[in-house]
Order: structure tokens, then sequence, then C-alpha cells
């Protein structure tokens, strides 16, 4: 699994590919019907208008025979002809009409599609797990939503459409040359097992090509995304020939790939273009050496036309084939997104969890990430009393960030219970348990937009009075209205407009603003300086009273005054109890406190 979270390994499908993959987008199709039948009606309507242009060539070469042999006087010849050319242009006009119509319907429609697929999309990877991102660069995640829902939008409306069409397409050019001629059909016919033989050789190709021109996509837009996120530290380390080497490699692997793919995915129309040609020139062989003189002029001319009318279908859907198996190499990875399961989902009868007072209970918690990696917590027993601060200490991995990630229920514990207020946190749904919650992880990341924006976002509906309010009490108001917008200040991508400490603020008061029964600090304090620090003390303290809080920090100073410090350590809890009480007992926390002190 954690094989994954590199860009230069090739993702592996869960599932090999079966037509289930293709008839699921079906549910998609299916909210469109009635335009695409009314579309495909249209355009059946212009294939047999198109296909009425030889039957009139046709009538007015045999016009043009009678008339040079005296059958026909010369004046209503010409009046005949007349006649067709105008017939001839109306078929001409009509076919541009309607396909123009069905072009422009079809396009609407494929775009409403491709719309409700990547809102399906975009939509689960908000309800997935913490785990799927942890495992997969945010690259390949992207190119998903966005480079492969478009590869698949002419697949998925043009595409199948135009399959039909192509079908029907042959079907009546068919019936056509059969009430022409049924022998000279026959020839046209067969270079079929030809074609049939062609596709059975090429197919597999294709599909393996473009799954790898899949991974190779994939995997570079995963390596352009993280040097995008690391270019500061790409130059603070001069690292731009050897990252550009890195990224000239994965391009040639790309383009060889694609080349290689090229290759079986053009074959297959050079081989179409080759039977027709050989075909139609059968027929004129077979009217002239065989049939003749059964066979008229204007019958082979008429037939001949008709023979490669009736491949050109046949090129159009190799060609329509081409983008299914390029869709399908997409939609592999679409629908392996869509299916990701959600591990950690409500339950069907869970319900939301009413108001608490805070007391929380882990009850023989153990725990671990993966299921192949060893477990962070084993057998965690203690309980808090509703208003009690929490501190977590202890060295770097033992499991701090952990015990707030079950808590909050990002991840399934692999045994024991956690407890709020005697409700069991796998028993309520996810959505009213965080909403009990104020969480400030250790990754400071602000959004896009305004600073408003920003702390509004852990409380949609919040005034901005109350924003201000919540800038006040973590002391970052008088720096934002020191600058031009105030509030509505542009923070950038990341907050790239912030300092670090400033970040921390902003998410502190972002955190706030929601006045949370259970309120998680993850190293609140980390990156502000000492001024300002000592002024947020005196905040955290005003706002941990009569709220239960957990509160991981490095610097003891932080926690000190907390109703009990738990010092985690060897998969559990080594050591608890209140400041004094630990440095009395002279433990691991004793140790470190003393450590810290000399620094």
């Amino acid at each position: 699994m954690a094989q994954r979270n590199t860009f230069n390994v090739d993702e592996k499908l869960e599932t090999p590919f079966n037509l289930k993959h293709l008839l699921r987008t079906g549910k998609y199709i299916r909210r469109h019907k009635g335009k695409m039948i009314f579309v495909l009606v249209t355009s059946v309507v212009c294939i047999v208008i198109a296909l009425m242009g030889p039957l009139i060539i046709k009538a007015a070469l045999e016009l043009i025979e009678k008339a040079s042999k005296g059958e026909v006087a010369k004046p209503e010849a010409i009046k005949n002809l007349v006649i067709y050319a105008v017939l001839l242009l109306g078929t001409i006009v009509a076919n541009i009409g309607l396909s123009s119509f069905r072009s422009v319907t079809m396009a609407r429609v494929g775009q409403t599609i491709i719309y409700e697929i990547r809102r399906d999309l975009f939509a689960h990877l908000q309800e997935l797990s913490f785990d799927y991102f942890d495992n997969r660069p945010a690259g390949k995640i992207l190119i998903r939503v966005v480079h492969y829902i478009n590869s698949v939008s002419d697949a998925l409306s043009n595409g199948i459409i135009n399959l039909v069409l192509e079908c029907l397409n042959i079907i009546i050019i068919l019936i056509f040359m059969l009430f022409v001629s049924p022998s000279l059909t026959l020839v046209a016919l067969a270079g079929l097992p030809f074609f049939a033989l062609a596709i059975f050789f090429i197919m597999p190709k294709q599909r393996k090509g473009w799954q790898s021109i899949s991974n190779a996509n994939s995997n570079m837009s995963a390596y352009v995304s993280e040097s995008i996120d690391g270019a500061k530290i790409t130059q603070v380390f001069t690292r731009e020939k050897e990252n550009m080497g890195i990224y000239k490699k994965l391009n040639k692997h790309y383009r060889r790939v694609w080349m290689k793919t090229m290759y079986p995915t053009h074959s297959l129309g050079a081989i179409i273009e080759n039977i027709s040609a050989i075909v139609v020139g059968g027929i004129y062989v077979v009217a002239v050496f065989v049939l003749n003189p059964a066979a008229s002029f204007p019958v082979v001319v008429t037939m001949g036309n008709y023979a490669a009318r009736f491949w050109q279908p046949i090129l159009n859907i190799s060609s329509i084939y081409n983008t299914f198996i390029n869709a399908v190499a997409y939609l592999e990875r679409i629908f392996e997104a869509i299916d990701e399961p959600i591990t950690v989902a409500d339950k069907d009868d869970a319900y939301v969890l009413p108001d608490i007072t805070g007391a929380v209970e882990f009850k023989d918690v153990t725990f671990s990430y993966t299921d192949d990696t060893p477990n962070i917590l084993e057998h965690v027993n203690f309980s808090v009393t509703a208003g009690q601060s929490i501190a977590l200490v202890g060295p770097t991995g033992a499991g701090k960030t952990t015990v707030i990630n079950i808590l909050a229920r990002f991840y399934n514990l692999d045994s024991g219970e956690v407890l709020l207020d005697e409700h069991n946190i796998n028993d309520v749904t996810g959505r009213s348990l965080r909403s009990k919650m104020g969480i400030m992880l250790q990754d400071s990341f602000i959004f896009s937009g305004t600073i408003a924006d920003n702390v509004r976002y852990g409380k949609l509906d919040a005034t901005d009075e109350e924003i201000e309010a919540a800038c006040k009490a973590v002391y970052c108001h008088d720096y934002i209205m020191s600058l031009p917008n105030g509030y509505q200040t542009e923070v950038g991508e990341k907050g790239s407009e912030l300092s670090t400490g400033q970040r921390q603020l902003i998410c502190f008061a972002r955190t706030l603003i929601s006045d949370p029964k259970i309120l998680i600090l993850d190293e609140a304090t980390s990156s502000i300086d000492a001024k300002t620090e000592s002024l947020l003390q005196k905040a955290i303290a005003s706002v941990l009273k009569n709220r239960t809080s957990f509160i991981v920090a490095h610097r003891l100073s932080t926690i000190m005054d907390c109703d009990r410090i738990m010092y985690i350590a060897n998969k559990g809890i080594a050591e608890s109890g209140t400041h004094s009480e630990l440095m009395e007992l002279g433990g691991e926390y004793a140790k470190l406190y003393r450590h810290l002190s000399e620094m």
C-alpha cells in the first residue's frame, strides 16, 4: 500500500477491465435518453437522405444513357437532370443541417455527462478516509478528476451515439446494395473476415498500450505536483538539475509508450482503407470480367460508391473503437477511485450525536495504520471527565497525534472502543461527531481566498463580529487590521502571503470559532514567536475553561498547567499525572522537562 505513494511506481488496477466498467456509464447516459433518442432518430433520417445521393446519381446516369440512345428527348432529359441536381443539392443541405444540429446537441449532452461523473468522483473523494490520501500522491488523484474524465468525454457522448449510427449506417447501406446488385454485394462483404482478424490481433495491444500511457501520464503528473509543492526546497538545496533529470526521464518514458501504442492504434485505419480499396477494385473486376454485360455501367458506378460508403462507417467504427480503448484505460482508473471503499463510514443505523458534556474514555484501544505495519497503540485505557485539559507528550512517532486521529475517528480502530459521554464514536455519524470538536492539526493548511473566508471555514454562518472575536482571542486581529484590506486580504494558495506563524494563528481562530465541546490542538503554537506565545497562553487558558481539551505540544510551557499530562511511549501511556506529580515521579517526563529546560 505504501508503495503507491511515489511518483515512479505504476498503479496496479485492483481488478481487470470487464464490460461492466463501460456498461455502468449507462446510468449517466440514461438520464439524457430523451435527447439521445431524438438525436438518433434525426441521424438515421440524415443517413437515409445521404444514401439517396448515389441513387439520384444512378438515375441521372441512366437518364443520360437513354438520352444518348435517343430513348428520351433532350429537353425532357435536361429538365429531369435539373430536378435530379436540385434533389442532390437538397440531400447535401439537409445532411449538413441535421449533422450540425446533432453535433451541437450531443456536445451539450456529453459535457453534462462529464459534469455528472466529475461531480460524483469529487463528492466521493470528499468522503474518503485519511488512509486513501496517505497512500497516494496528490497528482495521481488530481489527474483522475480532471484529465481522465475529460478524455472519456467524447466516448461517452458522441462515441456511443456514433457507434450505434455507424452500425445502422452499415445495415442501411447493405440494404441499398442488395437492392442494386446482390452479387456485387457479396464482393463488398468479402473483406470482413480480414477486418475481424485484424481486430483480434490489434485489440489486446491497444488496451495494454493505453494502460501504459495512463500510468506514465499519472506518474508524470504526480512528480510535477510534488515539484511545484517543493519548489522552494528545490532551490534551497540547488536540486534543479537533478529534478530536471528525473522529469526528463519520466517525459521520455511517456513519449516512448505513446509512440509504441500509436503503431497498433493507427495501423487499424490503414488496414481498413486498404481492404476498402481492394474491395472496390474487386467490384469493378467482377463486374467487367464475370458479370459483363449483366452489370450495367450505372449499376457498377453505384455499387462502387456504396462499397466505399460501406467501408467508411467500418473505418469510423475503428476510430470509435480507438476512442473506446483510450476511454477504457481511463474509465478503469476513474471507477477504481469511485469504487474505493470509504473505510471510515457511518453505519446504516448511525445516529446523530446529541449534545455532550465532553467526557472521553478509551477502552482497550489497539491501532495500526495499515495491516502490514506494527501497532502504534496497544490496549490503551484512560478516561477524561468533562472540562479536563489533557496534554500529550512523548518522543516523535510514539502515537500522540494518533490518539487525536482516533478520537476524531479519522481512522478505524483495530480493536477496543472510544466513548464520548457513553456514546461509542463508531455508532454515531462522523459529521455530528466532528461538529462537537474543534480540531487543529499539525498542518496549518490555509485555503486560497480571504482571511475571513479561512476563519469562517470553521463555522460557515459566522458573522463578521464572530470572526473578529475569534481572531482577537488568538491575538492576530491587530496584524490583520494592519493589512490594506484587513479581513478581506487575499492570502494566496496555501496561505503563501502569510508567515508560518500567521497561518497557525488563523487556523487557531478557525478552530475556536465553532465553540466546540472538545478542543484538540496539535502543536498549535509550534511556529509562533515567544512574545505572541505568551499572549496566546492566556487565550488558551481562557478557552480551555469548562471545555474538554487534548493538547499535543513540544513546548512544555504550553502544557504545564493542564489537568493531566500523559506521556506516550512504548505503544501506550507510560506515565500520567499533573506536572508536579510527574516531576516528583522522576520518570521519562521529568527527564524530558529537565532536558528541555537546559536547552
